[in-house]
């Protein structure tokens, strides 16, 4: 299972050294590791449709309980087949639709990455790794959307979706966090024991709301929902991955894992009902409006996820596999119509409704496999489309509080995405072919046969649901809800009151395609709505702070080095001042140090007189040679109070600090005065205060009891654990290894970003800027 999860990450590290290999005949060879993938996962069938469980553990971290532990239930199997079957289609698909991209190899690698994250998302029951593929899923996606990184649109859109899913990010680390301090494991499967408990906790609230955070932006939920319109700039293959049955469904994964832990109280019901019945809605309304193939599918998309997220809401039985089931329709005709959507594009070199017609005549199995996504889309019989429909009116109708409204909105939002069904499946095709597409023709089978693939899939499934009842859907419905009641999909339930909504819903979406055409009148009065839009307030927030960014680094981020330490000694000074006059009781007794002794006296001397000198000096040179002086007179307190060591180490950093002061200055003018009289005064008043708090502070130190309880520890233990007789060394290197790590790994950054700069080349564009 580690290979299986790892592959994708193995792959992404090798194709983009892969050439030119990639851009010709051998592309599609891409397509072997996820159709491979799914191939492994289908053989898990048998034995989890035996209520079978399975867990493999892989030691990552166990001193911190944060192991790689993938877990194969009915859920992540139906999670794990969506993204390896759509992934081995799209792969595919990508093979002849980006065919001869200079930049192939690295669009597969970033997809490849996309997949591991995906899955290992899915599959993992320790919620921290869980959380590290998460985020891996917004980094990857981040690449996707800005693939075309040299148009601008498409680089903000990746922004904007990084910004909102790594909002989303940090507040799942904070549900997660929450999460373990709570149950004391890190195992969803062990939380699910702990449910009671974690209910009746007084951070249940924060908890939920986090979580809550987290699912929204991932799975664009109102008023979270505005970056996946603009995602849309992306090449079509990650259209069609990521926002059809991959990326978009995390959010709607994790409620559905957390379901058991979290779920079936007033306020996740509640929540989740009123945002997913709204989202629903408003984005179907929305989605009827769009001219754009890619813009209605985004909004139709927004809308299916509301659904999605308005059943776990509703958190019955009938609820609940009503959601599972609509997983598996909205994922088979969306990454359709996605990719058929490419086709138009890539053929026709357009997008918009109000220019394509007749396509039919030139592309027919597109045409066919339009035709089977938009019957599924609208739950027409016989496509599985329709038996999700019908669960979806059954959850509804049999909900205990306002059953009537729910279904009303469930009808509507249905009306609205048959509309928004019939434009993107079916519009394009119909009609008289123009003029200007006399030229166009079918393309490469690499990118028809997919889409015709999953439409054929979604008729299949729905004249035979057995096929996917007790293999996939019966365990996914059980992971969330292990007390459901047997259940028999089926197509026909004789004529009763649902089959009599399904008919409202067909001909009220047909009327309402026929009946109503949008004009310029509805888009200028939609471009009104836009002033009090969840995007145009987000995007009104980050102007706003653009601006406040932007005073506050001119004052105090505006490049002087001066100023950034005289920040940072400022606040330690009222930091410190206020800990000290607030909370310490003063007692120095002058009997209790020691006498100066005479070399001592000569060296603070020394000291001093060397520090008033570096203020002094008119001279840079004459400055850091005084700076040079004062550390080596600290090197000889060292000496003089028995750590020769650290007196080494101090003589070691001053002279290479001198060495290098001096070289830097030695070209620069002798004299510049760059402050006036009175900020040196200030400097030196902040200076004056800030050594006399620390001076005081030390005192005060003496007189505290002391706790040797460290020092024996490593005195004790440097060699015996770590084989260092030097106890200064063995800390740094061995016990606090990762803390040095840590520190080197920065100065290399800080030196790579030098050597960068030094390395700059303005030309006269970027100077201008």
């Amino acid at each position: 299972m580690l290979l299986a999860v790892m592959s994708g990450f193995i792959l992404a590290s090798i194709v983009p050294f892969s050439g030119k290999l990639l851009r010709g005949r051998w592309s599609f060879m891409t397509t072997a590791l996820p159709g491979a993938l799914f191939v492994y996962f289908l053989t898990l069938i048998p034995s989890i449709a035996n209520n079978q469980v399975r867990l493999f553990s892989y030691q990552w971290v166990p001193s911190m309980g944060i192991n790689f532990d993938f877990l194969v239930d009915g859920l992540s199997l139906l999670f794990a087949l969506m993204i390896t079957g759509i992934g081995t289609l799209v792969f595919l698909f990508t093979s002849a639709y980006m065919k001869g991209d200079a930049y192939l190899g690295r669009f597969y690698g970033y997809l490849s990455l996309f997949m591991g994250a995906m899955l290992g998302m899915v599959l993992s029951d320790n919620i921290f790794t869980l959380f590290v593929f998460w985020e891996l899923t917004s980094i990857s996606s981040f690449f996707l959307i800005g693939f075309n990184n040299e148009s601008k649109a498409s680089r903000k859109s990746a922004l904007v979706a990084l910004a909102i899913t790594g909002l989303g990010g940090f507040f799942l680390l904070a549900a997660f966090a929450l999460l373990g301090n709570i149950t004391g494991t890190y195992s969803i499967r062990e939380m699910i024991g702990s449910a009671d408990i974690l209910k009746a906790h007084p951070s249940y609230l924060l908890v939920m709301v986090c979580l809550f955070i987290a699912a929204f932006s991932k799975s664009a939920q109102y008023p979270l929902h505005f970056w996946l319109p603009g995602a849309m700039k992306a090449p079509t293959p990650v259209s069609t991955y990521l926002h059809s049955a991959t990326m978009v469904k995390a959010g709607i994964y994790l409620l559905a894992r957390f379901t058991p832990v979290l779920g079936n109280v007033p306020a996740w019901n509640h929540t989740l009902t009123i945002v997913g019945g709204f989202t629903m809605l408003y984005a179907a309304f929305h989605s009827i409006f769009k001219k754009d193939l890619k813009e209605i599918l985004a909004y139709s998309t927004i809308s299916a996820l509301g659904m999605l997220v308005f059943l776990l809401g509703l958190g019955t039985s009938e609820a609940l596999l009503a959601m599972v089931v609509y997983i598996v329709v909205h994922a088979l005709y969306k990454a359709s119509l996605f990719l058929i959507t490419g086709i138009i594009d890539h053929e026709t070199g357009t997008r918009d409704i109000n220019k394509l017609s007749g396509l039919r005549k030139v592309m027919m199995p597109v045409s066919i496999a339009g035709l089977l996504a938009m019957i599924s889309n609208s739950g027409i019989p016989p496509t599985f489309g329709f038996v999700g429909k019908d669960l979806i009116y059954a959850s509804t109708l049999e909900s205990e509080i306002l059953a009537l409204s729910l279904t009303t909105i469930a009808v509507v939002t249905n009306m609205l995405l048959l509309y928004a069904g019939i434009l993107t499946g079916v519009k394009p095709f119909t009609g008289v072919l123009p003029e200007s597409f006399k030229e166009v023709h079918l393309p490469d089978w690499r990118m028809w046969l997919p889409p015709l693939v999953l439409g054929i899939a979604g008729l299949i499934l729905g004249l035979f649901p057995v096929f996917i009842e007790g293999g996939i859907v019966m365990p996914a419905l059980h992971s969330m809800y292990p007390m459901a009641p047997p259940f028999h999909l089926m197509l026909w339930h004789g004529f009763n009151l649902i089959l009599g909504l399904s008919a409202v819903t067909i001909l009220g979406g047909l009327l309402l395609y026929f009946l109503f055409k949008p004009g310029l009148r509805h888009q200028t009065w939609m471009a009104k709505l836009y002033g009090s839009s969840p995007e145009h307030i987000a995007l009104l927030f980050s102007r706003k702070f653009r601006v406040f960014a932007a005073v506050w680094t001119r004052l105090f981020q505006n490049g002087y080095l001066r100023i950034y330490v005289l920040m940072i000694i400022s606040f330690l000074t009222v930091l410190l001042a206020y800990k000290s006059f607030t909370q310490v009781a003063f007692y120095i007794n002058p009997a209790k140090i020691s006498p100066l002794t005479s070399t001592e006296l000569v060296v603070m001397f020394i000291l001093i007189a060397t520090v008033l000198y570096a203020v002094y000096t008119p001279s840079r040179l004459a400055a850091i040679a005084a700076m040079g002086v004062i550390g080596y007179c600290i090197c000889l307190i060292y000496v003089f109070y028995s750590a020769p060591d650290l007196a080494m180490t101090q003589f070691a950093i001053d002279t290479l600090t001198v060495i290098l002061f001096v070289l830097v200055l030695y070209r620069l003018p002798k004299y510049i005065n760059y402050s006036s009289w009175l900020i040196r005064v200030r400097d030196g008043l902040i200076s004056l205060i800030f050594g006399t708090l620390i001076s005081i502070l030390a005192l005060e130190v003496l007189y505290e009891p002391t706790n040797k309880e460290t020092t024996r520890f490593f005195t004790d233990n440097a060699y015996t654990l770590a084989k260092g007789k030097n106890v200064v060394n063995v800390i740094l290197v061995d016990f606090r290894g990762m803390d040095t790590i840590v520190e080197i790994t920065v100065l290399t950054i800080a030196a790579m970003g030098v050597f960068a700069l030094l390395k700059l080349q303005l030309n006269k564009y970027d100077q201008e800027l």
